[in-house]
């Protein structure tokens, strides 16, 4: 593991272990921190992250179902033991209401237990689409077909969401997509990781055309015309790195500019398959469509048919019989990501149920679940931040005050949703049956983007929800200049009611100021309090923030995950500036909870600022194989987890003088530091 060069004497910890007269014992964790995760015998300002959870690393092993394990995926797996209680009930009956939120649930689910069905059909389900793809006389009759399909990828995808420079109205928007293994490096890089995945791909991708009942020659001819495409296409992709900038991927044409860019597809068929033709489109990447309109005429129309039966295949082969699964498991999860064993139906039944069913699931799950003191107590949390971070932005030395009145007309319109949403989506029309899996799994896939259809140029419903309530995640949308707190996420380790205060606010609170931090990371910052893509900074804070947000790249970019593989600073930074403002924001809102009143007394030997950073480390508490961790640095915005833990506490004085560092393997000189809120 790559260290951060300054090496000094290492500082000593001394009112950890001398103040024994204001000790108080925390037996049954009490406190809301596990203190036999500690790894006494590693100094905090060497490597916090082993300090704060070695001895839970060396005690935990990562389940052979999963690629990682850590504090979000046994929240996850507790939130699925409350849903696994709820369907048991639910299955108890089998004649609830067509329609109901109770039947859709329960049948979905049973469909996907009713192996006999899935195993009885084999590959039948595609056959009705495999035939659409044959009829197609034309690359425009498969756009059209391709606009009729709810999760297939073409080169591009869409979505609907609001304008960035209109708010209040949704605009159609078209993004590079289309590559099974999701990132140009993997058919781009020349590392022998990404080399060994290709070659294992070319090995899916052939045997998967081998078990549709392809012969041998057939199916090397579709390999290949599969894997060359999604090459070409790899190779007009910008990098990741490029695809954060909201400015350089705001592109807005109308239909006719549009059509002029690309004169060689037909977007006539296109918007003929998705049933509505939009006003106009925001395009991610004008590059690849250029290129696309150059090249699509010369790619032989049975390469594209094979593509887009390889997108059906990728999209559905969890939902087909027992055989193509095997295979999409072993290469995806196993060669891919390291699993090493796929979980048992019933607990793929159900996690398939909780992802597909997301919302009326939710509702079932909030009713039962979320108390409505939880959702008073974090709305509390985040006016508390408000009021931090405004005067965190006054005392900021490098920024103008006018670009502070901007910055904090800005806090003062933030919003926030928490729990669960105010409306819900209405399901009742949708067939779910409950020994037709691979019919259901397209349903819910078609309701999804007929809903996304629907939006398009219409008002903003600014009540809609990104995601279902019981995630274990939290978010920020800039166009609404909002924060989002579902329900899953506001448990322990996160939340805990009956916690050390100290815990929480390095837990919760930080988590709430990271989300608030991304309205001003490099991308938030770009968005106006009104949610538009708007320059708010004067020239010279732009230039200023430009340096502080160049030395945090630099900062992440020096941290080495496996050997000779480095987090990608530019890729990660807009959650990085989050990690390190939310750490920042919680700690001074924690100070400021404790005005006026004693001091806390010491827990299991730790103040109360040193037992903050616990409650940051206690959240990204992770193990990770090393091919997720591959994965993860190639596609994954954010930083792995022991990065979150010791590269953003390593920036901070406040950390220093909480633990007594004067040095350490982690110590950065002051005048290196990356300091951004």
């Amino acid at each position: 593991m790559h260290k951060i060069s300054s090496f000094l004497i290492l500082g000593l910890i001394v009112s950890v272990l001398s103040s024994c007269d204001k000790r108080i014992s925390t037996k049954n964790n009490d406190h809301g921190f596990d203190i036999s995760a500690i790894d006494s015998t590693v100094l905090p300002c060497d490597d916090f992250d082993q300090f704060a959870n070695g001895m839970w690393k060396k005690n935990t092993q990562i389940p052979s179902t999963e690629s990682s394990w850590g504090a979000f995926e046994i929240l996850y797996k507790a939130n699925e033991e409350k849903q696994k209680g709820i369907l048991d009930g639910l299955l108890k009956n089998k004649n609830h209401k067509k329609g109901s939120n109770e039947q859709l649930i329960a049948d979905y689910y049973r469909a996907f237990l009713d192996t006999i069905s899935v195993e009885k059909r084999k590959t039948a389900p595609l056959d009705p689409y495999f035939i659409e793809i044959d009829k197609a006389a034309s690359y425009s009759d498969l756009l059209k077909f391709y606009g009729k399909m709810p999760n297939i990828d073409n080169f591009f995808n869409f979505y609907v969401d609001a304008d960035q420079k209109d708010t209040k109205t949704n605009i159609f928007t078209i993004v590079q997509s289309g590559l099974a293994l999701g990132d140009r490096e993997y058919y781009l890089s020349s590392s022998a990781d990404m080399e060994n995945i290709r070659k294992e791909y070319k090995k899916h991708i052939f045997k998967m055309h081998r078990l549709l009942g392809m012969d041998s020659l057939k199916a090397v001819v579709a390999t290949n015309s599969i894997y060359n495409l999604e090459a070409k296409l790899a190779s007009f992709h910008k990098p990741k790195e490029l695809m954060r900038d909201p400015i350089a991927t705001y592109n807005k044409r109308t239909i006719a500019e549009l059509k002029a860019l690309t004169p060689n597809i037909n977007w006539d068929k296109y918007f003929e398959g998705i049933g509505k033709t939009p006003k106009a489109v925001v395009i991610d990447n004008l590059d690849l469509f250029a290129k696309m309109n150059a090249t699509v005429n010369t790619i032989p129309l049975a390469d594209w048919k094979a593509y887009f039966k390889w997108q059906l295949l990728v999209a559905t082969a969890g939902n087909l019989n027992k055989e193509l699964d095997k295979e999409n498991f072993h290469f995806f999860r196993t060669i891919k990501m390291g699993i090493a064993v796929q979980k048992p139906r019933d607990e793929r039944a159900l996690r398939n149920t909780n992802r597909t069913m997301g919302e009326p699931f939710g509702k079932l799950f909030v009713e039962k679940y979320f108390p409505a003191s939880s959702k008073k107590k974090i709305g509390e949390m985040i006016e508390n931040l408000r009021i931090v971070y405004k005067e965190r932005v006054d005392k900021l030395d490098w920024m103008s005050d006018s670009t502070k009145v901007a910055a904090k007309t800005k806090l003062d319109a933030f919003t926030y949703k928490i729990g669960f949403p105010d409306k819900w989506k209405d399901y009742s029309k949708v067939d779910i049956q409950a020994d037709k899996l691979f019919e259901n799994v397209m349903a819910m896939a078609k309701y999804d983007s007929d809903f996304q259809i629907s939006k398009i140029d219409k008002p903003v419903d600014k009540s809609e929800w990104g995601m279902t309530p019981q995630e274990v995640n939290a978010y920020y949308n800039p166009m609404n200049n909002e924060v989002v707190f579902p329900a899953g996420i506001l448990q322990p380790p996160f939340y805990n009611p009956n916690a050390d205060d100290a815990i929480n606010y390095g837990a919760i609170m930080a988590v709430i100021g990271h989300e608030f931090t991304h309205g001003f990371d490099d991308q938030g910052s770009q968005f106006g309090p009104d949610g538009n893509l708007n320059d708010w900074w004067s020239a010279v804070d732009k230039v200023k923030f430009g340096e502080r947000t160049g030395k945090m790249v630099a900062h992440y970019n020096k941290f080495e995950v496996l050997p000779n593989l480095f987090v990608n600073g530019e890729f990660t930074q807009g959650e990085n500036i989050a990690d390190q403002g939310g750490l920042i924001l919680a700690y001074y809102a924690l100070l400021k909870s404790v005005e006026g009143k004693p001091e806390p007394k010491l827990i299991d030997g730790f103040t109360y600022k040193q037992r903050f950073f616990l409650g940051w480390a206690q959240v990204w508490r992770d193990k990770t194989n090393d091919e997720a961790l591959k994965q993860l640095i190639a596609s994954d915005p954010h930083s792995p987890p022991k990065a979150r833990i010791n590269a953003a506490v390593s920036n901070l004085q406040e950390f220093y003088d909480a633990w007594g560092c004067k040095g350490g393997k982690m110590f950065v000189p002051v005048n290196d530091r990356a300091i951004v809120w």
